[in-house]
């Protein structure tokens, strides 16, 4: 049992960036891909994947070897004032992305007790349920238990995405074609392209705040340069679950709702849509993984701005003390939104997800520069490869962020 406990906790950093990084705004961004495309977007998760293994293991490295997060480093060697900003736009995303979740998972539950009870439970109570579930898990955890409580909710989403990957996977072919890049033609039904669709695949895979909350993890272990080689082990665990999990979710709707042509407005269609399609067993596996998702991703939301604050502010990560509990009250009541006031989430989350995408140029930049000080690196200094990688990846997250914003601007106008 201790080697049990051992072997988990040399992969608690990647789980928690698992749970992160797969929520709902990464089952709604990747679900209306494959139900608007097919399977034909797949290139882009791939090409963010790699991406994100990439810049995990660089902003890791900067940590290991001058013992600096992210956040400390902006302040010191940058301007105080970059360091701020990622606190201010993180935090802006992520309070999108806590509307958005529950929202989803509110909804999803309503839909899915519709089974069970005559008319459903309001999606509300849902709501209210993950909201103080949450909150309170929050109020008496550590952070270990969070780390341990998202391995299990992790490995229940990642099993429930995998059987419905095999129960509604489109053919073979398909998802091989989707691997070659493209941007798919807009059919007459459609009225906006897939700009906007791009750059939330992209947002929600390759996402700032996961490689700056990477850097604390990395401290908080204790890794060094001489760790190297487990970090790496973890960060190819976490990327590869994170591909495997978003081409799931992808295959499931282009293997169901696209040949139907049904497209994808709200996530509780995939379990009205799916169960007429592939029966309730498949429905019910979905509307858990969703679920799971939503709560394993919802745990790192609220706790993201007083992560950053105590990062940034070098003190004691103490989230036991009143300011941070009220923090992450008003942070979680925003869970309440969609349900009382009728937002569309799948909008607020894309929307989210896409803001996200926009500094992502940013933090691509700020990482060039510090890995390239001879002063802060030494002799791990970044490499020609190293700097011809990042500047390919800056390039395509300009390109992200430019669409990004093509596709914002085509809802509003």
């Amino acid at each position: 049992m201790s080697r049990l406990k051992k072997s988990l906790a040399l992969f608690l950093p990647g789980i928690f960036l698992l749970g992160f990084n797969i929520g709902t705004g990464s089952v709604t961004s990747m679900a209306k891909a494959g139900a608007t495309y097919g399977m034909s977007l797949l290139w882009t998760i791939v090409a963010s994947c790699l991406a994100t293994f990439f810049m995990i293991n660089l902003y890791s490295r900067y940590t290991m070897v001058t013992g600096e997060t992210a956040l400390q480093a902006f302040r010191k060697h940058i301007h105080p004032a970059v360091g701020i900003f990622f606190i201010v736009a993180l935090t802006a995303g992520v309070m999108g992305s806590v509307i958005g979740v529950m929202g989803i998972v509110a909804d999803i539950s309503h839909v899915w007790s519709k089974s069970l009870v005559t008319g459903g439970v309001p999606a509300v109570y849902f709501a209210a349920f993950f909201v103080t579930l949450v909150y309170f898990i929050f109020w008496n955890g550590e952070t270990e238990f969070f780390g341990r409580a998202l391995a299990v909710i992790v490995a229940i989403m990642s099993a429930c995405f995998l059987a419905n990957f095999f129960i509604l996977m489109p053919p073979p072919a398909d998802i091989l074609n989707g691997l070659i890049p493209n941007v798919p033609a807009v059919s007459e039904s459609q009225e906006k392209g897939p700009f906007l669709i791009i750059a939330s695949l992209v947002g929600t895979t390759v996402f700032s705040g996961l490689f700056i909350i990477r850097t604390t993890l990395v401290k908080e272990a204790g890794w060094g340069i001489e760790d190297a080689k487990t970090q790496r082990k973890d960060a190819i665990v976490s990327v590869v679950l994170m591909f495997i999990i978003s081409m799931s979710i992808m295959a499931a709707a282009a293997g169901t709702l696209y040949p139907e042509n049904l497209g994808l407005t709200r996530a509780s269609q995939m379990i009205e849509l799916l169960e007429p399609l592939s029966g309730k067993m498949a429905a019910s596996i979905f509307a858990i993984g969703i679920i799971s998702a939503g709560v394993s991703s919802q745990f790192p939301n609220v706790l993201m701005l007083p992560w950053l604050l105590c990062d940034y502010n070098q003190s004691p990560r103490e989230m036991k003390l009143p300011k941070y509990r009220i923090m992450v009250f008003f942070i979680s009541l925003l869970g309440l939104v969609v349900p009382v006031f009728d937002a569309p989430p799948i909008f607020v989350m894309i929307i989210s997800q896409a803001f996200n995408a926009i500094i992502l140029p940013i933090t691509v930049a700020c990482i060039m520069y510090l890995g390239n000080r001879k002063d802060l690196m030494e002799e791990y200094r970044f490499n020609i490869a190293t700097n011809i990688i990042l500047l390919l990846i800056l390039a395509f997250s300009i390109f992200t962020s430019v669409i990004g914003i093509k596709g914002v601007l085509d809802i509003v106008m």
